[in-house]
């Protein structure tokens, strides 16, 4: 009886032991899942930080690019191509996993984007630098040329006013202009009248002024003698004279060397009209001298 207690005994503290030992082995179980949950919840954490802060890179890589799109410079279509591949890569990324494999791939391209970026931007940088350069370089030429234009201007109308104020000069004054009756004896003689009645002859006396600015030669001048009845005496030619016609008694050919020079011209005629008659004489269509005179 006591030998079978003491088996029984031993049984006992056999089921014993040996429940203790699953349970120290399911505890030692339990721990180390709870142990590698752990390790691949901080793993799943790690990872998706590492893509989100990928993401946020490429994100800003995409803004640099926008921003040197944006300046408009010959490098425009470059630029744009390496935002392209920006923008893929970020597309690609949201669509990985994330785990570790994936992740050193993308940073190689990352660090590859990012080198190619800033070499881009440092020689868009330097483009806009010239630009600029240039730009100025174009302003200054163009401010010298506008005052080079408004001071050729400027001597072009001084020029003007100094051609104009020589041609002036130049002009050959026509002074005491005189036109008298006469009347021509048999002998030759010419005597002065104011009678209609016994006029032969009109006599055109006129002086030109010396002038040394005045080019030298023979000159011409066109006397028109009109009576009271608005009747052009002599040639009664007409010439075309600056867009107009000129009806003239007779040409008055002088050989001027610029100085004083009398002439004295000569319209015979029969049956002078009583009345005021005028004399005006024009070098080519320009009126210089006139004067009147009456007979009775």
């Amino acid at each position: 009886m006591e030998n079978q207690e003491q088996n029984n005994n031993s049984k006992l503290k056999a089921i014993i032991l040996v429940l203790a030992l699953l349970l120290i082995g399911s505890l030692a179980y339990m721990f180390k899942m709870s142990s590698d949950s752990k390790q691949l919840e901080t793993e799943l954490t790690t990872e998706s930080s590492e893509k989100e802060a990928a993401l946020k890179d490429l994100a800003a890589l995409k803004t640099t690019y926008d921003a040197a799109i944006a300046e408009n410079t010959s490098m425009s279509e470059e630029l744009i191509a390496e935002r392209e591949k920006v923008i893929q890569l970020m597309e690609d990324l949201k669509k990985s996993k994330g785990d570790a494999a994936s992740m050193r791939k993308y940073k190689q391209q990352y660090f590859a984007l990012e080198a190619k970026m800033n070499n881009l931007v440092r020689e868009n940088d330097a483009l806009k630098k010239l630009n600029e350069d240039l730009t100025t370089n174009l302003d200054s030429t163009k401010t010298i040329l506008v005052e080079a234009k408004e001071y050729n201007q400027v001597l072009v109308g001084q020029n003007e006013d100094l051609t104009k104020t020589v041609e002036k000069a130049a002009k050959l004054s026509i002074l005491n202009l005189k036109t008298s009756g006469y009347k021509v004896k048999s002998s030759g003689k010419e005597i002065a009248t104011d009678r209609a009645s016994r006029v032969d002859l009109l006599k055109v006396n006129f002086t030109i002024a010396e002038n040394s600015v005045a080019k030298s030669g023979d000159k011409e001048y066109y006397v028109q003698i009109i009576d009271s009845k608005n009747n052009v005496l002599g040639d009664k030619k007409d010439v075309l004279v600056n867009g107009s016609t000129l009806s003239y008694s007779f040409i008055s050919k002088v050989a001027y060397a610029n100085s004083t020079v009398d002439v004295s011209e000569n319209l015979p005629g029969k049956g002078f009209e009583k009345g005021t008659y005028f004399v005006n004489i024009f070098d080519k269509g320009t009126l210089v001298g006139k004067t009147s005179f009456s007979l009775r």
